[in-house]
């Protein structure tokens, strides 16, 4: 690796969100931060008069400039480049509540982001958060990003990833009722999750990631006890994973193994279920977690948290969340330019 590809700063796209929430707040605060410009070159795709209406907001010492293309963006500390959509009516904006403008303008924003990224004018796209209300009531159907990321992209075997400090967990199902998860629990959605968190240590660098998956049930199962799912499902899919020849270990208790992992024992864990996995991604980086969407043709990172309405516009949300994401995306996206030079 050269000097000048080490001292790289990857361009990223931020979107801003959904207006009514806390996106732009912590978009801008995030962007206000000169460490920022350190290791990345970052522009807000969202709306100028928002983003000006948060500045005046936060009493923020920094300048704006309004840009129609990246290539009119300065990146530089002290001045927030907005790739201006003009989609937000500011006089109209329902603050802290579901619109479908909002909803609609939030769409928009990924929409470009996503194909800024596609064309190889940005080298990641960093997400604030979006409200689901808002965009179904905008008509689009999506249950989250991830999925209007994968239609986008054209995506067939994608998911969801979540980093804390040396933690980080793939998820083998998602935004679903726990009923509904254990149901869906088979061998071809865990060797899905462990192909992804295969995929996600490459795009680290980690050549073979040792990758852990816990059992579904109190102390996996206990050779039966207490469920079957370990037997009947989750050993199975990883003696298939390990002869597929991906480092794949377990079923393990799933009360131990996420400690373990952050002992670095493990490089992932594959969570059955939504919560089992970012209960502790949350409890160990609460505001500094990242999440990172695994499968795509571009490099996608995003905030931890929602729109958080209940202090959204009141000017003391927090920043640590994207500031995490737009450093994993810088690290991700040196490392995915090292391979190609």
């Amino acid at each position: 690796m050269t000097v000048s590809e080490n001292f790289y700063r990857p361009i990223l796209a931020i979107t801003m969100g959904d207006p009514s929430g806390i996106g732009p707040e912590v978009a801008v605060r995030g962007l206000s931060n000169p460490e920022v410009y350190g290791i990345s070159r970052p522009l807000i795709v969202g709306d100028l008069s928002v983003i000006k209406a948060t500045i005046e907001g936060l009493r923020a010492a920094v300048d704006l400039k309004r840009v129609t293309d990246v290539s009119g963006a300065d990146f530089r500390a002290g001045r927030i480049d907005v790739l201006d959509l003009g989609n937000v009516k500011l006089a109209e904006l329902e603050k802290a509540r579901v619109s479908a403008m909002a909803g609609k303008a939030a769409f928009e924003y990924i929409i470009r982001g996503i194909d800024l990224a596609l064309s190889a004018k940005v080298d990641g796209l960093v997400t604030c958060p979006i409200n689901k209300d808002a965009i179904r009531r905008a008509g689009h159907p999506f249950p989250g990003h991830t999925e209007i990321l994968a239609e986008r992209t054209r995506s067939r075997e994608f998911g969801m990833m979540l980093v804390s400090g040396d933690l980080r967990v793939v998820l083998v199902t998602i935004h679903v009722a726990l009923e509904e998860a254990i149901r869906m629990l088979s061998e071809e959605r865990i060797l899905k999750a462990v192909r992804l968190a295969h995929h996600g240590g490459t795009m680290m660098g980690i050549d073979r990631p040792r990758i852990a998956v816990p059992g579904l049930n109190p102390h996996s199962g206990e050779g039966g006890m207490f469920g079957r799912e370990e037997i009947e499902i989750i050993a199975p899919a990883v003696k298939k994973a390990r002869e597929m020849g991906y480092d794949a270990q377990g079923p393990f208790p799933p009360d131990t193994v996420f400690y373990r992992a952050l002992n670095g024992e493990f490089d992932f864990v594959t969570a059955m279920y939504h919560d089992q996995g970012l209960i502790p991604i949350k409890l160990i980086g609460f505001g500094n977690a990242v999440n990172v969407t695994l499968g795509l043709p571009i490099i996608r990172t995003s905030v931890d948290h929602g729109t958080a309405f209940e202090i959204a516009w009141q000017f003391r949300a927090s920043a640590g969340s994207l500031i995490e994401a737009i450093r994993f995306a810088a690290v991700l996206a040196k490392k995915k330019r090292q391979k190609m030079h």
